[in-house]
């Protein structure tokens, strides 16, 4: 039988199990209901110009992920504040290069 390997983060859990305690019933709703909420999908119909779809669609198999998955992940990271414009971390990247000159 062929073992497996632990990637470097399991490997961590593996080598430090008996740090790990069980969690009470009362904590462990709330983190169940943590995980369903935030697992909560609604479905959505949008129309996508088709050059911005084609293009999305390659960014997205470049990546090797769904389309629908990387869009919705680019919304994601929108409505939370996490998208961040290409020219802002250019601009950033200069001012740090003239402060510390």
């Amino acid at each position: 039988m062929k073992k497996l390997r632990l990637d470097k983060s399991e490997q961590e859990i593996e080598n430090n199990i008996q740090e790990y305690k069980a969690i009470s019933a009362s904590e462990k709703k709330l983190v169940t209901g943590l995980i369903k909420k935030a697992n909560n999908k609604k479905n959505i119909s949008l129309r996508v110009n088709a050059q911005d779809l084609d293009r999305l669609k390659k960014i997205a198999q470049h990546e090797g992920i769904p389309y629908q998955t990387l869009l919705s992940s680019m919304i994601h990271k929108f409505v939370t504040g996490q998208l961040v414009e290409e020219q802002d971390i250019l601009k950033s990247i200069q001012l740090l290069k003239t402060v510390g000159a």
